[in-house]
C-alpha cells in the first residue's frame, strides 16, 4: 500500500500529492519522496537534482520559468517552511487545457506536494516571511533551454493575490509569452 496519495486535478498530468503524515507529541515524520510509492500510484519519476529556495521577505515571486525540450523538466515541489502560492501555466500544445493557469496553496502545515509534469510554465510567491521551498527535477539545470514568461503577462492573466511582488532582475524583464510562444516546443501527449 503506497503512503502516498496522488489527487487529481482539472490539469492533466498535474497532481497534489498528498504523503502520509505520523504525528504526536514529538513532532511529526514523513517520507517526502519515495520512489517505489510514486510508482504503486501510476507517477514515473527519477530525480537528478534537488533544488532549496529561501525567501526572505513576502512578495517574493520567482517565475514563470521552464525549459524547453530536450532539457524540460518535471518538478515534485513543496513548501519546506512558511506558505506559497504555486502556479501552474500548460503550455503544451494540442492539451484540452492549453494556456490555462492552476493556483495551489502549499505551506509547512498541510504538507501538500505539487507534481508538475514537462510542458508547464511554474511560478511561486512566498505569503509569509522566511519561506522555504524545495522541490525535486528530473534534468538537470540547463541555461541555454531556461525560459520565462512575465509573472502579469495580460494574455494568461493569472490572479495573484499581489499587486506588487519582489523579483529578480531576470523575472523582471522576462517577455511576454506572444514574445516567445513560436519557440516552446511541448506537444500535449496522453
Amino acid at each position: 500500500m503506497s503512503k502516498i496519495k496522488k489527487i487529481k486535478t482539472d490539469l492533466p498530468g498535474v497532481f497534489i500529492l498528498q504523503p502520509t503524515v505520523f504525528e504526536d507529541n514529538r513532532g511529526f515524520f514523513m517520507e517526502s519522496y519515495n520512489k517505489n510509492d510514486l510508482e504503486t500510484v501510476g507517477i514515473h519519476f527519477d530525480c537528478v537534482q534537488d533544488n532549496h529556495s529561501l525567501s526572505i521577505q513576502v512578495g517574493v515571486l520567482r517565475g514563470l520559468h521552464f525549459q524547453l525540450y530536450p532539457k524540460a523538466q518535471t518538478k515534485i515541489v513543496r513548501c519546506l517552511k512558511g506558505v506559497i502560492y504555486d502556479v501552474v501555466v500548460d503550455l503544451r500544445k494540442g492539451s484540452p487545457t492549453y494556456l490555462q493557469w492552476r493556483s495551489f496553496i502549499l505551506s509547512e502545515y498541510n504538507k501538500l506536494q505539487i507534481f508538475v509534469p514537462k510542458g508547464f510554465a511554474h511560478g511561486v510567491l512566498s505569503l509569509v516571511p522566511n519561506t522555504e521551498i524545495f522541490y525535486k527535477v528530473d534534468e538537470y539545470y540547463s541555461p541555454e533551454y531556461e525560459r520565462v514568461i512575465r509573472w502579469n503577462d495580460p494574455d494568461l492573466n493569472i490572479q495573484w493575490p499581489i499587486e506588487t511582488p519582489i523579483l529578480s532582475e531576470k523575472d523582471k524583464n522576462a517577455p511576454l509569452l506572444k514574445e516567445i510562444i513560436n519557440e516552446i516546443n511541448f506537444v500535449y501527449k496522453l
